[in-house]
């Protein structure tokens, strides 16, 4: 019994309800696409501890066991062992097995490669940053326009109600006059289509905002199914900047361009490396050696050395020559897309300017398109109730004022959105809503 009085309620429980800022919060928490990018990032930061590494000293310890009876190898083994003796048969000698144990340090004193390697990891790190923003970005702004599709379509839903809600009003006014002998038959029928079809409106406006909400749910990253309600209606604030202004503010804040420009950077670096080929490299080297012909890491005798290598490649059959043309020609590519992502954003953030300078204008004729059609509603309502006008021209002033009240809906909604991607382009949504 328990069960059945609480399972209808679980299924008509009402979703949580968000605020604009603690979705994008959650979003930002949550958002799987960001938790990818912050693990690229972390594997970034890695790579330049590996790269520097490169500047410090390496320690390995080495074992090896040999089982020969190669003359040299013989002689060497012995030899190392400290009991060398010139007995024996030294062209063919037994079989014998031997153990060297060694502890090397190697310490490189000039190399310009690893400079350049760790200066390639670094701007890798910057640029994993800089994707870091950018996806953040593009997070929060998925999450501000499914967060104002929900407020949409529970605008366009409220309207439905609204409409049926004058709908079955007229359809009681048909009936009162056919009550009265004044009225007529086909007013009453055509009054319950107009009635079914508010009826259908309605239907689709409420799955509208269930799609919606569970599309809000989605981009904040809640778990499959999940549904979350936006607050109140929002209202795009006034713009503070002119054109000029914000496109000059892309300029600077775009995460893309910046990390368009890390990669200008590093194919600058990569030019650096391909000459660094050209120059020689010195490693100081030391190393302690034990040797036994019987037990791993055993001692019969040891010995040390110390020196150092210096290493210059003199030719290549062209090698390094190919790979400075293939860097240089890298590098030109780096530039032109640079250039032309400059021009991109240009062009969106221009776009997206007159984009909603235009949604400001038409909002502006909407909400005097909507007076005027609540004026002739009204107007026509009362002829009706008079016996002035049709039930046809009711309807269609009724039909004329809901899509009235839809298109003012519809583009508020839209002009808030316009408010949201022109911040977007700008690189400055993040900044704005937090």
């Amino acid at each position: 019994m328990l069960l059945l009085t609480t399972v209808p309620q679980v299924l008509h429980a009402e979703p949580p309800v968000l605020s604009m800022r603690e979705a994008i919060s959650e979003a930002l928490s949550n958002n799987h696409y960001l938790k990818a990018a912050a693990s690229e990032n972390s594997a970034a930061e890695l790579m330049v501890s590996a790269t520097r590494s490169g500047y410090l000293p390496q320690l390995l310890l080495e074992e090896s066991g040999v089982y020969t009876n190669s003359p040299t190898k013989s002689l060497m083994m012995r030899l190392d062992e400290g009991r060398l003796s010139m007995t024996g048969n030294l062209n063919n000698p037994a079989s014998s097995s031997g153990f060297q144990t060694s502890l090397l340090l190697e310490q490189p004193l000039f190399d310009r490669r690893i400079g350049t390697a760790l200066s390639l990891a670094k701007n890798e790190q910057e640029a994993s940053k800089l994707a870091m923003q950018k996806r953040r970005e593009e997070i929060a702004y998925k999450t501000v326009t499914a967060y104002l599709d929900v407020q949409k379509t529970k605008t366009g839903m409220k309207l439905a109600e609204a409409a049926l809600a004058a709908a079955r009003e007229h359809q009681r006014l048909t009936v009162v006059r056919s009550g009265a002998g004044i009225g007529l038959r086909s007013d009453e029928l055509r009054a319950r289509t107009f009635v079914s079809e508010m009826e259908q409106q309605l239907i689709t406006a409420g799955n509208s905002v269930e799609i919606a909400r569970l599309r809000l749910a989605r981009v904040v990253g809640r778990g499959a199914g999940e549904k979350l309600d936006a607050t109140k209606e929002y209202s795009a604030p006034s713009l503070r900047r002119n054109q000029a202004e914000l496109l000059e503010l892309a300029f600077v804040e775009r995460a893309e361009l910046k990390e368009m420009q890390k990669q200008v950077e590093r194919a600058d670096l990569g030019v650096v490396k391909a000459n660094d080929a050209y120059w020689p490299t010195l490693q100081a080297m030391a190393a302690y050696q034990m040797n036994d012909h019987s037990l791993p890491f055993g001692r019969d005798n040891d010995s040390w050395i110390t020196g150092a290598t210096f290493r210059w490649r003199l030719f290549d059959g062209g090698r390094r020559s190919s790979e400075g043309e293939h860097a240089v020609a890298l590098r030109s590519s780096a530039y032109e897309y640079l250039a032309d992502m400059r021009h991109s954003v240009a062009l969106q953030v221009t776009e997206s300017y007159l984009h909603r300078e235009e949604l400001g204008k038409k909002l502006e004729v909407a909400r005097h398109s909507l007076l005027e059609a609540e004026e002739v509603a009204r107007l026509l309502s009362k002829r009706y109730e008079n016996s002035l006008a049709l039930m046809v021209e009711l309807l269609d002033a009724q039909t004329m004022l809901n899509r009235a009240r839809t298109d003012v809906a519809w583009i508020e909604a839209e002009y808030a959105k316009s408010w949201a991607h022109l911040l977007f382009v700008t690189g400055r949504l993040l900044k704005e809503i937090e």
